[in-house]
């Protein structure tokens, strides 16, 4: 491989709000590896750093780059090109510091690199036929970053995570049951509708990376055709002030190209990184429909119990009802015995008295 790491430490990534540009939104659930990389084919050096297979950070260092100590632990640096403001948060001072030697001593590198380029150009009067299609960039992979171990920082800041509600082995009441299926039901709507959208992105995405590759062929055909007529017209000694201009011209379109080569990379990367998202909302919706599938599965469970359960009271019902209406029977039997004991006694009584 033409790019690998020079420089690996661990820390919390941060991108600013793009919304308020006050606040820091985290890109990262963890600490993760962030790397220096050196392009050397392209003379570049950039900041790289994988959660998961998702790129947060790709950041190409530049000489006007400046990389701000916020607090003890915590540094950022603004990326014109990203559009954003990068975030890091260390487990120390001390990786803190290494972390900013590291990031003046590439960006003074990548200045000496600029202007020894910028001096080649001029000093160069036929630019390098390899030039115009030596730029195109293979896309990063998780095993081409190798985080040192002995820099594995400890989180300082973490994420404020709800836990999932999960069904208990209790009955639940049915209708809370029927509220939490529609949820998901809703939930899994949504999810189809943007799965459609994303998957018409990623179709129409597919076919610009077709057509953007066959203009990159032909703009190297062109380049390389471009040299061979400067070659030509160098060879003609008889006209020389009009080979001179002409060649002059010859140089801007060339360096038009492969402007315009660079644009088209950075394009595609942007396309690979929408088909990645794309591919995790796939995985998303397969997981909820998979719960909207076990949560129906629960409803139904819990219909039977609650079925079983009304049966239960109303036949418990009923045999209060059965024994209610015996109690009374013998009540109004007890009453009546009282009342002939009664009876009894006063006989008794008046027997005792007369004799």
């Amino acid at each position: 491989s033409r790019e690998q790491p020079i420089f690996s430490t661990r820390a919390h990534v941060f991108q600013i709000d793009p919304n308020t540009k006050k606040n820091w939104v985290p890109t990262s659930k963890h600490a993760v590896t962030v790397s220096y990389f050196y392009d050397s084919t392209r003379n570049v050096y950039r900041i790289i750093s994988l959660d998961g297979s998702k790129a947060i950070i790709n950041s190409t260092i530049t000489p006007n780059m400046t990389f701000t100590k916020t607090s003890q632990k915590f540094g950022q640096w603004a990326d014109s090109r990203a559009n954003t403001v990068y975030g890091l948060g260390f487990s120390s001072e001390h990786h803190l510091s290494k972390f900013a030697d590291k990031f003046q001593e590439f960006k003074e590198a990548a200045r000496l690199a600029k202007e020894k380029s910028q001096e080649k150009m001029e000093l160069t009067s036929t630019p390098s036929q390899e030039s115009a299609g030596g730029d195109i960039q293979s896309p990063l992979t998780p095993e081409s970053i190798n985080g040192t171990d002995d820099e594995r920082a400890t989180p300082e800041v973490t994420q404020n995570s709800e836990p999932r509600a999960e069904p208990t082995q209790n009955a639940l009441p049915f209708t809370h049951s029927s509220t939490i299926s529609k949820h998901w039901e809703a939930e899994l709507a949504t999810l189809k509708g943007n799965n459609a959208k994303l998957t018409a992105a990623l179709l129409e995405s597919t076919a610009n990376v077709k057509q953007w590759k066959q203009q990159l062929a032909a703009y190297q055909e062109e380049a390389e055709r471009l040299h061979k007529r400067v070659t030509e017209l160098e060879c003609v000694s008889s006209q020389a002030n009009a080979v001179h201009t002409h060649k002059t011209e010859l140089n801007q379109t060339i360096q038009e190209l492969e402007s315009t080569l660079k644009k088209k990379e950075e394009e595609i990367e942007r396309l690979k990184q929408e088909i990645e998202n794309a591919r995790e909302l796939q995985a998303q919706r397969d997981s909820l429909t998979q719960k909207l599938q076990e949560v129906e599965i629960r409803n139904k469970d819990l219909e039977g119990q609650l079925s079983d359960l009304e049966q239960r009271l109303e036949k418990s019902q009923n045999e209060q009802e059965a024994f209610r209406n015996n109690l009374k029977t013998l009540l109004e039997i007890l009453d009546g015995k009282i009342f002939e004991l009664t009876e009894l006694r006063d006989n008794l009584a008046k027997l005792i008295e007369c004799s």
